[in-house]
């Protein structure tokens, strides 16, 4: 078969398999196996030279780790290490502990259990990150500290290599060649690696883009990428880790964004296709020959790496919710896996039957990733459910100031900020207990209560409060506290934000009259600001800005009344839309132009 015709395959299940696995809430890296699987050898055998596709989809996990050392500048790493060196350390050698003894139980020597337990510590870089990203959680606690881990894990890739040839019995094994000079080396070519980095590559990057021309740039990018993962191979490091060690070097540089934009298309291609040979290269007849021993291996290396990590994510003060995120996360086996047993099978470590069986349950247990990520979040849910709600804080009868702000977020902060400085007292209510605790880290004093029940209301002084500001992000309870403000406290003025215009119009049905949307003045302020950078006079820009807003807010009225027929709500935006573009360019402008600079506008014209 043609390169071309395998090309379009590849392409193909891609397109037919990613979506639906998306759509079904199971993510895109489940969808790459699955149409690897489909594609491979053990099912439509469209594709049967897995072996050479493997290899040359690894560059994406060399791409992956380019662009997350991008992202991660030094001063960042360095404050990662106790992260790296203790979080890391500790799961690598504990999950490695264990299931050594296990190996042992099971009747291997101690040699082989002991590559199988360190080999099975591993986790896939590239299936984590990728989840994690596609989930948006790699900023979140478990999601750095799974990154620490999986850095420890390619470090530990250097001690790793160099022990396998130690424990082999084969004398042609033990003499070819001294591990510990090759540790060395692959110390040495670290060191190169950076220092050149510092004084070479900024350089000549610089002599690249002076010359404006993008492609080039793009390749010098590449060949970056790939020369230093090809000097980390020759010394038996992992190509990952020479890749990430590129990125980070470059992180300080002018050059980063610029990089990181052009070599995103290829790594989201080429980890896509490595996540389908992935699938085309699990041995589906492992599976139907010795299914529950497959089966007791998954569920085995999962469990046991997933309790590992559970329990040190709680030593090291994550959340319940943060450690079991971070055990599903990393519960799999890694890529590195392949590479170290296939080493141990040579050296005489490991027979050929236990690699193969270790191969399919490590292929599986990726597999099964994005499922126990689901089942955490599903757990998560119901355990949160079940814990008993924290009581409401008891608000003081003494207190009642004139202006109550519902709903501490960004919005609220800021007007609460305003008011306290200018000396008017206030009562914030929230209902998030974790933003309220760290609000009040901050000094500030706010109540934790659902401001949608009359009693909680009533506690705060509603009634003889003069304003009420209903800053609650959810649209669905700011509708429903301003039905009981408007219900039973009618004669307090209501302030209610807005997320979108049909969030205002809901607001309006109810009869809040004081509606802000929270994205117009500052999209108004940026349009203004663009204006002038493109040459409008600072005066006519604001005249414009002005103009808008005046007739948007007319135009909200108008639509208020049929926002709920879907075919007069098109032909009224189409209208304002003519009516706009007459306002804003039309020939009048130049016999207003004097007067407009003293137009003072009040809202009362928009009634």
């Amino acid at each position: 078969m043609s390169l071309l015709a395998q090309v379009a395959i590849f392409l193909a299940a891609a397109v037919l398999a990613v979506p639906v696995f998306r759509r079904l809430k199971l993510g895109a890296v489940l969808g790459y196996l699955a149409a690897g699987v489909i594609i491979g050898p053990w099912a439509l055998r469209l594709v049967t030279d897995v072996e050479s596709i493997l290899h040359f989809a690894e560059l994406g996990v060399v791409l992956l780790l380019f662009v997350i050392g991008l992202e991660l500048q030094p001063s960042r790493l360095w404050v990662l290490r106790k992260a790296v060196f203790g979080l890391g350390g500790a799961q690598v050698a504990l999950t490695g502990a264990i299931l050594a003894a296990i190996g042992l139980a099971l009747g291997q020597s101690w040699q082989s259990a002991l590559v199988m337990g360190l080999g099975l510590a591993m986790s896939s870089t590239a299936f984590v990150l990728q989840v994690l990203a596609e989930r948006r959680q790699l900023t979140a606690r478990h999601g750095r500290s799974a990154f620490a881990i999986l850095l420890f894990q390619d470090l530990s890739v250097i001690p790793l290599l160099a022990l396998i040839p130690l424990l082999s019995s084969a004398p042609a094994v033990q003499q070819s060649g001294n591990p510990w000079l090759a540790a060395g080396q692959a110390v040495a070519v670290i060191a190169a690696v950076i220092l050149g980095g510092r004084l070479l590559l900024r350089p000549v990057l610089r002599v690249i883009a002076e010359s404006r021309i993008q492609e080039i740039l793009t390749a010098a990018a590449l060949l970056v990428v790939i020369g230093v993962s090809l000097l980390m191979v020759g010394v038996g490091l992992s190509m990952s880790l020479g890749a990430f060690l590129a990125g980070v070097l470059l992180a300080d540089s002018e050059y980063r964004h610029e990089l990181e934009a052009n070599i995103e298309p290829f790594k989201g291609l080429l980890l896509g296709l490595f996540f389908i040979s992935v699938g085309m290269a699990a041995d589906v007849g492992q599976v139907l020959d010795r299914p529950l021993l497959v089966l007791a291996g998954v569920i085995g290396l999962m469990g046991v790496k997933a309790a590992v990590l559970y329990v040190l994510g709680r030593l090291s003060r994550h959340s319940a919710d943060s450690s079991r995120a971070l055990a599903a996360s990393l519960c799999q086996g890694g890529e590195f896996a392949f590479v170290l047993f296939a080493l141990a099978e040579g050296s005489q470590v490991m027979d050929r039957g236990l690699v193969d069986l270790l191969v399919v349950v490590v292929t599986l247990s990726m597999a099964a990733t994005p499922l126990a990520l689901l089942a955490t979040d599903i757990i998560g849910r119901r355990l949160r459910a079940r814990e008993p709600a924290k009581p409401f804080d008891t608000i003081d009868a003494g207190e009642q100031p004139p202006v109550i702000i519902a709903g501490f977020g960004r919005v609220g902060q800021i007007v609460s900020r305003i008011l306290l400085a200018r000396g008017i007292p206030i009562t914030a209510l929230d209902i998030d207990p974790a933003q309220v605790e760290t609000v009040r880290q901050f000094g500030r004093k706010v109540y934790y209560g659902d401001a949608s029940r009359l009693d909680l209301l009533q506690a705060a002084g509603t009634e003889k409060a003069k304003l009420f500001v209903l800053a609650v992000d959810n649209v669905e309870k700011s509708l429903l506290i301003a039905e009981t403000l408007k219900k039973h406290f009618p004669h307090v003025k209501v302030f209610a934000r807005a997320r979108n215009r049909f969030h205002a119009y809901r607001l309006m049905d109810i009869g809040v009259e004081y509606i802000m949307r929270e994205t117009l003045l500052s999209s108004l302020q940026m349009a203004e600001e663009v204006l002038q950078a493109l040459g409008t006079p600072a005066w006519q820009a604001r005249e414009i800005a002005e103009r808008f807003r005046l007739h948007d807010e007319r135009i909200l009225q108008v639509q208020h009344a049929v926002y709920h027929d879907e075919t007069q709500l098109r032909q009224t935006s189409r209208e304002a839309m003519q009516e706009l573009d007459a306002l804003l360019r039309g020939d009048r402008e130049d016999a207003q132009a004097d007067g407009a600079r003293h137009t003072v506008f009040s809202p009362s014209d928009i009634r």
